[in-house]
């Protein structure tokens, strides 16, 4: 007698078989940053050109996650997953065997869309491999792995680019490729949609402009900021493209995603909560780099370091929160993850620019267990209605979403960041105002360039004004960050109050059902 996969220890292992593929992932969406000045030398690029190696990465991923969902679902989320982590693995041979800035801008592009495919099949195979008890775990591990690239990827990138040539950056994603396909082959079930019909082309394309054009919108905004005409119309051009994909689902006779799904208060509420987290998430993640670069001095390997703390609060609370769930309904667990998140936050919304590493250690670790009771249960709180003919697409919409959340979280809360710290150094005051106008206009743009600058001219003064302001600033940041934390809690008590209690009605049904004397 076959044993169904979710009751078979199988499910644990096949888990396993995804960790080393949303490690790549992972570990390249911030190996990158710290090989941008290399890159730059070795390949001859400017600086627009360098923008371009990290945006052509984000427009693939962005344009390829739906249309990957779709066809996870019709030829099968594990050969998707394959096809997707070979890709992977030749656009990091190609980033590593570019000559020039073209070359590796279109590496780039190929790394993105296996980036694109490998994050939504990995999701999609939690419905199907484990039970709602289990779902939030498993997602937690998924998601504690992902985060992981963020100390790893400098730490590795920062060693690798010290004892080895620059290609190795990016061929340090193979071995990891190579390993997830022989563990995928070996352990990981298939499993695909049983709606059989045309594929939606016209759906596949328009998600695809919609959420490049917008993602792109977002990117220009957060680097020419909210009042440039061009950023504002690209951002304006993509929401409204999203509007016409959604007038296309409406009237198309087999849609791509049944657009009734958002219906459910559990899906629609669940991806809604995700993309809040995710926005909030990057308030830490933006700030708290430079804070251990620029005003600690600490290079880009031990800057991954401090990010540990992250890392080991999650999955302290991650592994444990489908049980919490379980007990006392999804809703309040999200809504008390967001709470802790923003405490968090708040506390950092504290700092001091003479606190040590061991403050800044302890509140992200908070953060940390907000993030981990919160983001996995939100997200499986979406999946876990996703019919099985959609669990493809719909957790590429899911993963969309959130991405969308993240890159306005980047460029709002960066935007933040900025006015915070320009606001506190001001130029008519010293000691901008004893600088040549040059210099003064590079010390406001960026704590970084303060740095180089007080370097250049020997003035102590000026790197400690700012240092400081730029504190000033990121306790700004995490000010906002925080109250929209707060906001998120709420939301999910809002956006989830039915789905508790359907769940607790569907267990109550299943339990009468097996009850010999009810």
């Amino acid at each position: 007698m076959t044993v169904p996969i979710q009751e078979s220890p199988r499910r644990w292992w096949a888990l396993l078989s995804l960790v080393p593929a949303v490690l790549a992932v992972g570990l390249d969406a911030t190996i990158l940053s710290v090989a941008l000045a290399t890159l730059g030398d070795e390949l001859e690029a400017t600086t627009g050109q360098l923008q371009w190696f990290v945006t052509a990465y984000a427009l693939a991923f962005a344009a390829a996650m739906i249309p990957a969902g779709i066809l996870g679902d019709r030829w099968g989320r594990r050969r998707v997953l394959l096809g997707a982590l070979v890709v992977f693995g030749l656009g990091s041979v190609a980033c590593a065997a570019a000559t020039g800035p073209i070359s590796f801008i279109a590496a780039r592009v190929v790394l993105g869309v296996g980036a694109a495919a490998i994050v939504p099949m990995a999701l999609a195979a939690t419905p199907y491999l484990f039970s709602e008890a289990e779902r939030p775990r498993a997602l937690g591990v998924l998601m504690s792995v992902t985060m992981l690239g963020f100390p790893l990827g400098p730490l590795l990138g920062g060693w690798l680019l010290t004892h080895a040539w620059w290609g190795w950056v990016f061929l340090i994603n193979v071995p990891v490729v190579a390993i997830a396909l022989v563990a995928l082959v070996a352990l990981m079930p298939e499993s695909r949609g049983a709606r059989a019909g045309r594929v939606d082309v016209g759906g596949a394309v328009l998600s695809a402009v919609a959420l490049t054009v917008l993602s792109y919108g977002v990117i220009e905004a957060g680097d020419r900021g909210w009042t440039d005409a061009r950023s504002v119309l690209l951002v304006l051009a993509g929401l409204g493209l999203v509007g016409a994909f959604v007038w296309w689902l409406r009237r198309t006779p087999e849609p791509m995603l049944d657009l009734r799904l958002f219906g459910s208060r559990a899906f629609s509420g669940g991806t809604v909560v995700a993309a809040v987290v995710s926005f909030v998430m990057m308030g830490l993640l933006f700030t708290l780099p430079l804070y251990t670069q620029a005003v600690h001095g600490l290079d880009a390997e031990a800057s991954g370091l401090r990010l540990l703390p992250l890392i080991a609060g999650m999955l302290l609370t991650a592994l444990p929160s489908g049980v919490l769930a379980q007990r006392v309904g999804a809703r309040t667990t999200i809504a008390a993850g967001m709470l802790l998140l923003g405490a968090g936050l708040a506390w950092g919304a504290t700092t001091a620019l003479g606190d040590g590493s061991w403050a800044s250690a302890t509140w992200t670790a908070v953060c940390g267990a907000g993030l981990g009771m919160s983001l996995p249960t939100a997200m499986d709180a979406a999946l876990g209605v996703l019919p099985s003919d959609a669990e493809g697409v719909g957790s590429a919409v899911l993963q969309s979403v959130r991405m969308v959340g993240s890159s306005f979280g980047a460029a709002i809360l960066g935007s933040v960041l900025n006015a915070g710290y320009r606001g506190d150094l001001p130029l008519e005051q010293p000691p901008l105002r004893d600088l040549d106008p040059t210099a003064a206009a590079a010390a406001r743009d960026s704590v970084v360039a303060a740095a180089e600058v007080a370097h250049r001219v020997g003035s102590p003064d000026l790197l400690v004004a700012a240092r400081a302001a730029f504190v000033h600033g990121m306790d700004a940041t995490l000010w906002v960050s925080a109250a929209l934390a707060v906001a998120g809690a709420v939301l999910a008590v809002l956006a989830l109050a039915g789905r508790d209690a359907a769940a607790a009605s569907v267990e109550a049904d299943s339990e009468h059902e097996h009850d010999p004397i009810g």
